[in-house]
């Protein structure tokens, strides 16, 4: 089993900068595709980011690409997503994920969610 805790969330004025973090414990997630998801009220959570097990290859959704990084740390078992030039559009509960195939054929094939942190982006 894979427990994952974020943090780093907060309010942020619109073109600021958030850096998530995300730490890992049970076992290493070394192996693991690792990635963020996000969630606004009312709609259903999207992809925002995906990070190989060695972080050689990224993926990014549309919506983030230039604006958002995601990175790892395997020995500390910690991922990250630094988000810069902030929009109000970009609130929502984001969320750390553990085992993310790719293709992703749906949001129940990842293995581990964590319990996710808040976001919000000021206009």
């Amino acid at each position: 089993q894979v427990q994952l805790v974020e943090s780093g969330g907060g309010l942020v004025q619109a073109g600021g900068s958030l850096r998530l973090s995300c730490a890992a414990s049970g076992r290493s997630i070394s192996t693991y595709a690792m990635g963020w998801f996000r969630q606004a009220p009312g709609k259903e959570r999207e992809f925002v980011a995906r990070i190989s097990w060695s972080g050689g290859a990224t993926v990014y959704a549309d919506s983030v690409k230039g604006r958002f990084t995601i990175s790892r740390d395997n020995a500390l078992n910690t991922v990250y997503l630094q988000m810069n030039s902030l929009k109000p559009e970009d609130t929502c509960l984001y969320y750390c994920a553990a085992g993310i195939p790719w293709p992703l054929p749906g949001n129940q094939f990842v293995s581990y969610w964590g319990q996710g942190t808040q976001v919000t982006v000021s206009s």
